[in-house]
């Protein structure tokens, strides 16, 4: 019987399953952080049971920490707290802990892909709706709540219903300056924010095949951003080649083995998905949202639509969110004046982003009316990008490269946006308040995000790189 790519991986991870229930379906992996863990630990001691399998268990701190001065206690009380009390829980039920100072500390879904902890047909979960990053290496990996944490941690099992299966194509070549990210933010654009509610989402096609491990993963991050339970691409050469040879990826006779087993995770030819969406390469340009949703976004020369455009209703909704983000009908995007760049989180803080920008960079200074910050995903994304000097790129153009965390993406730490101002950011929400109370938010491609750091304004960065080609 044909089936898709992610019915191969389910089924293989199904313990028990009833007509009328939800399957118990065996989790390879748990990432756990600071934020939604304890209660879950709470909950395993009020029951006398213990973490089933530690060894199974991945802990880092990521949402809290600062993005200076790692080496100093934290200051925000909370941050600390947490910070503190999820290096207790570890040590008590046996876990190890990438904390503050440890070389593998990071974004908890960076370091799984740059460890070699995250490989083709697993299931991962975390409490964390980004979680479906991991997906990109033809995983099952979805975001948990705080008593599904203790459910895992007890029993490496989960209760949970099978979802609707959607495949997005993507054909076609792209545009000169436009990345993964902007494919990403065009999909979601072109199917709102909940357009994929109720769906795992495969994505396919020769463009998505084209990408980097690190693209996939941005892809699949914002799988959540359009309502899916999880995104998930096929593996192949480009998957195999970034996982071998990592840290606690299989070795010798073991890579072998898992090798020939990854090599039969694909969709069969005939296999059934519920719904089925395809997008050409070529129409996607350079992408800036604009609104209070990531589905609220256009291409970085179009305009702002007008409201009468929208659902009747939905309009109220859209007006508001326009008032928030003080824009109005029928605006157009170029040179709006910006405070604010961050470029980072589990999106966009990998070394290929941090690559791009600094190419990008070379030359260029900062605009004076703007603070950029960017922040590493991880400590090994860090010191690579130390080795490689782009720190020293960053520095020459007035922006500082930082320590690793989640940093602005959500502001429960301290990096925030000031209310009002706007901020171009390489993060997945722009949510209100997402990056500090009244804080705006554009979100955007790392390309794009370097481009307003220098000009101070949203700019097409095709204009810019058409000028570099020139030189």
């Amino acid at each position: 019987m044909s089936k898709t790519l992610f019915d191969k991986i389910w089924d293989a991870h199904v313990v028990t399953s009833s007509e009328g229930f939800p399957d118990v379906l065996y989790i390879d992996t748990q990432f756990i952080h600071e934020v939604t863990s304890p209660q879950a630990f709470d909950g395993l001691r009020k029951a006398g049971r213990k973490v089933l399998r530690p060894k199974q268990t991945v802990a880092t701190a990521d949402h809290n920490v600062p993005t200076w001065d790692q080496h100093l206690p934290i200051k925000e009380e909370l941050s600390r707290y947490q910070v503190d009390m999820l290096g207790k829980n570890c040590k008590e039920f046996g876990i190890e802990f990438y904390g503050l100072g440890h070389p593998y500390q990071g974004i908890v879904h960076i370091i799984g892909p740059e460890l070699g902890i995250t490989r083709p047909g697993g299931t991962y979960v975390c409490g964390d709706s980004h979680t479906s990053t991991h997906g990109a290496f033809g995983a099952i990996a979805f975001g948990i709540g705080t008593s599904q944490v203790e459910q895992v941690l007890a029993t490496q099992c989960l209760l949970q219903s099978r979802p609707k299966r959607m495949k997005i194509e993507v054909n076609g070549k792209l545009q000169f300056g436009v990345g993964a990210k902007d494919i990403i933010l065009y999909i979601i654009s072109q199917i709102t924010a909940a357009g994929g509610t109720g769906y795992a989402v495969e994505y396919a096609g020769d463009t998505i095949r084209s990408l980097s491990m690190e693209g996939r993963m941005t892809i699949c991050n914002m799988s959540i951003e359009m309502g899916a339970r999880c995104g998930l691409i096929a593996p192949d050469e480009t998957t195999f080649n970034y996982v071998k040879g990592r840290e606690f990826a299989p070795k010798g006779e073991e890579w072998d083995k898992a090798l020939a087993y990854w090599k039969t995770l694909y969709s069969d030819e005939d296999a059934q998905f519920d719904k089925v969406l395809s997008f050409k390469a070529e129409d996607i340009e350079p992408m800036i949202t604009y609104g209070t949703n990531p589905g609220m976004g256009i291409g970085v020369t179009q305009h702002v639509p007008n409201t009468h455009d929208i659902d009747a209703t939905e309009q109220l909704s859209y007006a508001n969110s326009l008032k928030y983000m003080g824009l109005h009908d029928d605006q157009s995007m170029l040179g709006k004046e910006i405070d604010y760049v961050f470029i980072g989180s589990c999106t966009n803080a990998r070394i290929e982003d941090l690559r791009q920008v600094a190419n990008f960079l070379k030359g260029r200074k900062k605009a004076d009316n703007v603070t950029v910050w960017v922040v590493p995903g991880s400590k090994q994304v860090e010191q690579q990008a130390i080795a490689e000097g782009l720190d020293k790129i960053f520095q020459a153009a007035g922006i500082p490269l930082r320590e690793p965390g989640c940093s602005a993406c959500l502001a429960m730490n301290e990096d925030k946006i000031p209310a009002g101002k706007y901020c171009v950011s390489t993060s997945n929400r722009n949510f209100e308040g997402r990056q500090g109370p009244n804080s705006r938010t554009f979100l955007a491609s790392p390309l794009t995000a370097a481009a307003a750091a220098v000009t101070g304004k949203i700019t097409d960065v095709r204009e810019l790189l058409k000028e570099e080609e020139l030189v």
